[in-house]
């Protein structure tokens, strides 16, 4: 019996200090993919990770163990973060779009500066392109899993897909058409 094997059965069994482990072990994990599916409101998605935790201990009896434990966590992380993304878009009926300014990016290396761009332009998305776009190019998921989470077809999966790589070839474009027009930008104007 693995480590983890042996933590999940004292977890079980409701041994607090085995909870502990496999929080610490996998929230990282676990937080990371609930914050990318909310769209960077932090305080969402802690509120969320925090439901997911809840049920993954709840579910804890139910694992029997045919895949990983941090596939099955991941399954219930994406499939809690959904259904309470679903709850909320029911409940506001709206959509709050994310401030240009609001967003300030220190970026210490061209990677990180790309990452939070590539971020910052994903958390803009309607919601339903940002969830497909996440899923399936973040995640990994096929069309076939995505329309069966989200209760449309593998066509509205690949649809609202194709609008989220042309929404964000727009938003990012200015990262690979012209970096020496953002040196100018950065230049002051001559009086």
């Amino acid at each position: 019996m693995s480590d983890e094997q042996a933590t999940i059965r004292r977890a079980v069994q409701g041994d607090e200090s085995a909870m502990r482990a496999l929080w610490a072990r996998h929230a990282p994990h676990i937080d990371a993919v609930v914050r990318r599916l909310v769209g960077g409101d932090d305080d969402t998605a802690q509120d969320i990770a925090q439901e997911v935790w809840i049920q993954i201990f709840r579910a804890l009896p139910s694992y029997r163990g045919d895949s990983q434990f941090a596939t099955w966590a991941h399954r219930i992380a994406v499939n809690r973060t959904l259904n309470a993304l679903r709850r909320t878009r029911r409940l506001a009926k709206i959509e709050v779009e994310v401030e240009e300014d609001s967003v300030a990016v220190m970026p210490d290396t061209e990677r990180s500066f790309v990452m939070a761009s590539i971020e910052e332009a994903a958390a803009r998305l309607s919601p339903g392109a940002r969830t497909v776009f996440l899923l399936h190019d973040v995640e990994g998921y096929t069309h076939e899993e995505i329309a069966a989470e989200l209760g449309i077809t593998s066509g509205g999966s690949k649809s609202q897909l194709f609008k989220a790589r042309v929404k964000l070839r727009s938003m990012l474009a200015h990262l690979v058409d012209a970096p020496e027009r953002m040196e100018v930008e950065h230049v002051a104007p001559v009086s």
